[in-house]
C-alpha cells in the first residue's frame, strides 16, 4: 500500500542517517486527463485514489512520519495539475498549514501542461494555482519550463522556488526552462535531479555544472551568466529556501545545523588546482565525497558510508534487477496517436 511503501523510505533514511524530506507524489484523477483535448479516460483508468482517500493517506504519512528533530519531513505533494483536481490542491493547502509542512508540485513541465491549463482552467497554470492559495515560500515547484513573463512575476511576488531540473528536462526533450530570467525577476532557484526514470542517475554535481552553463547560449551578456559561486548558492542555500529552512541551513554560518560535506579534489583530473569552487561545479569530479556530516553526525568517513552496509545493498539491487529494454507500454500504445495529434506531430 501506499503507507507502507512511505514506511519503507522513511525507515531507509533514518538507517542512512541522511536528512529527507519526502514527497509522496498524489494525485486523485486518470492518467489521460492530463492530455489537452482529450476526453479519452474511457480508453485508459490506470489505478488512483478519490480525492477524500488521498488525502486522508497523507495525512497518515504527517501523522505517522513526519519527524523534523529526527531528520524526517513529510511533503504534501500533489503530483502535478495535470493529474490532480482543485479539491486535492486545496486539501493540501489545509494540511501544510495544519502540520506547518512544505508543499511541492511539478509545473508546467512540458507544452502540452502549458495547453492543458488554458483548456481547464481558461488561465495559466500559476495563475491559478495562486488562486488556490497553494503559491508561497514554503511551496518548491519542479521544471517550470513554460512560464509566461506573468507566471514568473507571480512566483517572485508569493516567494516560491522553482526547482530546476536540466537534464530530465534535456531527456525528455520538455524544453529549457529560462532559469536566467527567473533569477533577474527574483525567483528563487534551486536545482535537482528529478527522478532516476527521467535522468537516469541522482548526481546533484551533474545537475548543477548542466544547469549552470546551459543557459548561457540563451544569453550573450556574460555577466548575466551563472558562476560556479552562484551555483553552489543556488544549490545549497536556493534548496534550504526551497524547503523554508534558511534560517537553519544552507550555508556554512555559525547556529546553523552541521551538514556538510569534504571534497578531495586532488584528483589529477583537477590538478592542478586553481579555483577549487569551479572545478567542483565545472571539473565533473566523481567520486571526490571524502567526508559528509548530518546534523553533526558523520555519515561519510573516508570515501565510506559509517550506517548501512553498502555492499548488500549493492547485492540486493544487482539480485532484483531486470532487463527493461524491450519492455513495451499499454499505455502509451492507447494514447500516443492521440497526443501526436494534440500536439501537431505526424501520425
Amino acid at each position: 500500500s501506499g503507507i507502507k511503501t512511505i514506511a519503507a523510505a522513511a525507515k531507509a533514511y533514518q538507517e542512512v542517517g541522511i536528512r529527507a524530506f519526502i514527497g509522496p507524489l498524489i494525485q486523485d484523477q486518470s492518467l489521460t486527463t492530463s492530455i489537452p483535448d482529450g476526453n479519452t479516460q474511457q480508453q485508459h483508468q490506470p489505478y488512483y485514489r478519490h480525492t477524500a482517500d488521498t488525502l486522508s493517506l497523507l495525512k497518515t504519512a504527517i501523522t505517522k512520519f513526519h519527524n523534523p528533530e529526527a531528520g524526517i519531513h513529510i511533503l504534501a505533494a500533489p503530483t502535478g495539475m495535470q493529474l490532480c483536481s482543485d479539491a486535492l490542491f486545496e486539501g493540501c493547502v489545509e494540511l501544510s498549514q495544519q502540520a506547518q509542512i512544505c508543499c511541492h508540485t511539478h509545473l508546467l513541465e512540458t507544452k502540452a501542461q502549458q495547453q492543458l491549463a488554458m483548456e481547464k482552467y481558461g488561465c495559466s497554470a500559476v495563475e491559478h494555482l495562486k488562486h488556490l492559495g497553494f503559491l508561497g515560500p514554503r511551496t518548491s515547484l519542479a521544471h517550470c519550463v513554460w512560464l509566461s513573463d506573468r507566471d514568473i512575476e507571480i512566483l517572485a511576488q508569493t516567494q516560491s522556488t522553482v526547482v530546476h531540473n536540466p537534464l530530465s528536462n534535456l531527456r525528455l526533450g520538455s524544453g529549457i526552462a529560462p532559469i536566467l530570467k527567473y533569477r533577474q525577476a527574483g525567483v528563487n532557484v534551486a536545482f535537482g535531479c528529478d527522478g532516476s526514470a527521467s535522468n537516469d542517475s541522482q548526481d546533484l554535481l551533474e545537475a548543477i555544472k548542466i544547469g549552470s552553463i546551459l543557459h548561457n547560449i540563451t544569453d550573450f551578456d556574460y555577466r548575466h551568466w551563472i558562476t560556479p559561486r552562484q551555483a553552489v548558492e543556488m544549490a545549497a542555500l536556493g534548496g534550504a529556501r526551497g524547503l523554508n529552512l534558511a534560517d537553519s541551513m544552507g550555508s556554512l554560518t555559525v547556529g546553523k545545523q552541521a551538514d556538510l560535506v569534504l571534497y578531495d579534489l586532488t584528483q589529477l583530473s583537477l590538478l592542478p588546482q586553481t579555483d577549487p569552487i569551479g572545478l567542483l561545479i565545472l571539473g565533473r569530479p566523481v567520486q571526490v565525497v571524502h567526508s559528509a556530516w548530518v546534523r553533526g553526525k558523520r555519515l561519510v568517513a573516508a570515501g565510506n558510508i559509517t550506517t548501512v552496509d553498502v555492499e548488500a545493498l549493492r547485492q540486493q539491487l544487482f539480485d532484483g534487477s531486470k532487463d527493461c529494454s524491450d519492455r513495451a507500454s499499454v499505455m502509451v500504445a492507447q494514447v500516443e496517436s492521440h497526443y501526436r495529434t494534440v500536439m501537431g506531430l505526424n501520425p
